[in-house]
């Protein structure tokens, strides 16, 4: 039985709760991965599996109320692909709840370590390279949700999303953020998974950068027509 369309704001909560979990499950997974083994290795693996299930469940979960995008460059590039439609104040609320669900999932997943919340990241990670990567995580992603939508196959998305984001935190330099709300979250968080707040705009840009081109790349691929093998996602809200 198809729900019915929630509000704005009941859509912005479930993108703030969303959010918030999400970032609770990336950083609280890398501190347990802290404390359980000093092995590089075995801490990426534990927070690459632990991310990518957490998103696939959330994904799964809240796609029907808010399409469960927990992500800006998400939010953007759909908003970009219905901008005839209109969205540009739903667009909004979404980044801003977003923005702030990640910052209160890292303070959550700080306070259940017991760790003070509110101590900054001191990983610097603005280096050219890592910025490539997160650029590349970051189309990789874009293509996913795009190339899905525009199949029409985003039933798939809590499986090809989660899966696509657990490979890329192994095969990107930067361990794939992919997501600026994520990013300005992590920064709260003085741990495995943490970035120095000075690194943040290099990180955002390298993302906005990387929506760019998995848009791009989606359209040459798929073309700008609509799949009609699914609902159109601004009445069904499954997007990603």
């Amino acid at each position: 039985m198809r729900m019915s369309p929630a509000s704005l704001p009941r859509r912005a909560l479930a993108e703030f709760t969303g959010t918030a979990a999400l970032v609770a499950v990336v950083v609280g997974s890398g501190l347990r991965a802290d404390s359980l083994s000093q092995d590089i290795g075995v801490r990426l693996l534990a927070n690459a599996l632990a991310s990518a299930i957490g998103l696939g469940l959330l994904i799964a979960l809240i796609g029907p109320l808010s399409g469960a995008h927990f992500n800006p460059v998400v939010t953007l590039s759909e908003w970009w692909s219905r901008r005839p439609e209109g969205g540009g104040r739903e667009a909004l609320a979404y980044i801003t709840a977003q923005l702030a669900g990640a910052v209160a999932g890292a303070l959550l997943a700080e306070a259940m370590f017991g760790r003070a919340p509110g101590a900054l990241a001191t990983e610097q990670r603005a280096e050219l390279h890592l910025l490539l990567g997160e650029a590349v995580a970051t189309a990789g992603l874009v293509l996913v949700v795009q190339g899905l939508r525009r199949i029409g196959r985003l039933s798939r998305a809590p499986v090809a999303v989660a899966g696509y984001i657990g490979a890329a935190i192994w095969f990107t330099s930067s361990g794939s953020f992919a997501n600026p709300a994520a990013t300005v979250g992590r920064a709260f968080s003085d741990s495995f998974t943490g970035i120095a707040p000075g690194s943040v705009p290099a990180f955002a840009a390298a993302q906005l950068l990387g929506m760019l081109l998995g848009m791009g790349l989606a359209g040459v691929l798929y073309g700008t027509e609509r799949a009609t093998g699914e609902p159109n996602p601004a009445d069904s809200r499954r997007t990603v």
